[in-house]
């Protein structure tokens, strides 16, 4: 697991969820003192300031987030709160009746990313304050924040204890997997059941906990919500600035916050690896890029356009000599091990992406290994309860188009990088650990904090696509 560490812009604007102090932990007082909390934006102002600045989720999908609320509080409006058919398992927590839940999802099942465990540790109150203001538009009479990480937990509940919210909110905390912060999954565990994720529809907006509905929101998407509460003003910054997890580099992963537009390659040059060969992108969901995507801009709807994704934040970079068969080949393993076991094509299909993977980096792949790949890659998508299956099939794909010159040359004669890498590793060669945060109680001062970063490179609206492959892969025979 490599060490992470938290780097600010040499200029650091306003309405950033790093803040000024990103190592040391947020005490209420502190958070009060930047205008946390206040009273001055009411739900209706808020909301409509959500919607023009366009606020996108941060927990992968980016959906935005004032259609998110609107739905959940229009089902709640609507009295659509009895559990039928609903998720709820014995035990449930959920009160039917009683009006709609909120949830601050901070379970962080991707293994690149840093992010939401961080900002339950160093900043729990911001996201407080960004649930508490998504209850007041939704009409939620309960709220919860769902976590795996057991600091993260502490450092919660000593928040609420700090600044009691204005409604009953709830820490609850599950085992740390994959798929546990998927949303079915999360309304699942906290309904007393296993934090496995569970057949659609109903979605949570229509009924979730207890069969009410239910908001279930990422803790950043949370903590931007808050921030353009206490600055509508800047409230398109906030909806533009992103936390990142980047990893890949020399020095150990880095956790930071820029803005949509901001070319990939200038990210991965200004974080110490300049000639990368490509990425593994949005945690394991958004597949490997080869070096000429690394002009794309860093902006979801960009990414989406080019076959890949933002997700989670979390990008590792490929430095020069690494071998992406070898990543591909760490990130299937991954997410076999972390299926949900529920769905018999998720099982044999993640098992076999990552079998016929590990095949290829050690050398023993059959000649049709590619053939196979590429029908999996096409034939699995949206054959899961979740998201796991489609990253596994994505993941196989899009190794075959940024980098068909490696899975040839692979198939013909075994990789001395992929041998020198102990595949028992794999998975764990993916992970990095949360940034230290100091106890605020504690903390005297900021300066064990990294310097600051160079000036910021100028970020463009819009970057090139890159061009398609110029060597694609034989034309593979089969269909899905």
């Amino acid at each position: 697991m490599t060490t992470t560490t938290i780097r600010l812009p040499a200029a650091q604007p306003p309405g950033t969820v790093l803040g000024t102090a990103p190592d040391i932990g947020e005490s209420a007082d502190a958070y009060r003192a930047t205008g946390g909390y206040g009273t001055d934006t009411g739900p209706g102002e808020l909301l409509a300031h959500l919607d023009s600045s366009g606020l996108r989720g941060r927990g992968g999908a980016g959906f935005p987030a004032a259609v998110k609320l609107r739905s959940v509080r229009d089902h709640g409006n609507q009295g659509n709160q009895g559990n039928q058919g609903g998720h709820a398992d014995k035990g449930s927590r959920g009160e039917p009746g009683g009006g709609p839940v909120v949830v601050a999802n901070g379970e962080e099942g991707e293994p690149g990313s840093a992010k939401d465990r961080w900002l339950l540790r160093a900043r729990p109150h911001l996201v407080l304050d960004g649930l508490v203001r998504a209850a007041a538009i939704t009409g939620a009479v309960r709220g919860f924040v769902y976590l795996s990480d057991p600091a993260a937990g502490e450092s919660v509940r000593r928040a609420l204890a700090e600044h009691p919210p204005p409604l009953p909110v709830e820490v609850v905390e599950t085992d740390h997997t994959y798929v546990a912060g998927e949303e079915t999954a999360v309304v699942r565990r906290i309904d007393g059941g296993p934090a496995l994720p569970a057949a659609k529809p109903p979605r949570p907006f229509e009924q979730g906990v207890g069969g009410a509905p239910t908001l279930v929101s990422n803790v950043e998407t949370l903590a931007r919500i808050a921030l353009t509460a206490a600055r509508p003003d800047l409230r398109l910054d906030i909806a533009r600035g992103t936390l990142v997890t980047l990893s890949g580099g020399p020095a150990g992963a880095v956790l930071t916050e820029v803005p949509y537009g901001i070319p990939l390659r200038a990210l991965a040059s200004r974080y110490g690896v300049p000639d990368a060969a490509g990425a593994l992108m949005g945690g394991l969901f958004g597949g490997l890029v080869d070096a000429r995507a690394l002009d794309l801009p860093l902006e979801p709807g960009a990414l989406t356009a080019a076959d890949t994704a933002l997700g989670c934040g979390a990008v590792r970079f490929l430095a020069p000599g690494a071998c992406p068969v070898t990543c591909a080949a760490d990130a299937a393993a991954h997410l076999a091990a972390e299926s949900a076991r529920q769905c018999g094509v998720c099982v044999s299909g993640t098992s076999a992406v990552g079998d016929a993977l590990a095949a290829l980096a050690a050398g023993t792949a059959g000649p049709d290994t590619a053939e196979r790949l590429d029908r999996w890659s096409r034939g699995l998508r949206g054959r899961g309860a979740c998201g796991l299956l489609d990253a596994a099939a994505g993941l196989a794909g899009s190794l075959l188009r940024a980098f068909p010159g490696h899975v040839r040359s692979h198939l013909a004669a075994p990789c001395p990088v992929c041998a020198a890498a102990a595949p028992a590793e794999g998975r764990h060669r993916l992970t990095v650990a949360v940034p230290e945060i100091a106890d605020p109680r504690t903390a005297a001062s900021s300066a064990s904090l990294p310097g600051p970063l160079p000036p910021p490179l100028p970020v463009p609206l819009s970057s090139p696509r890159p061009a398609p492959p110029q060597s694609p892969l034989p034309a593979l025979k089969g269909t899905p």
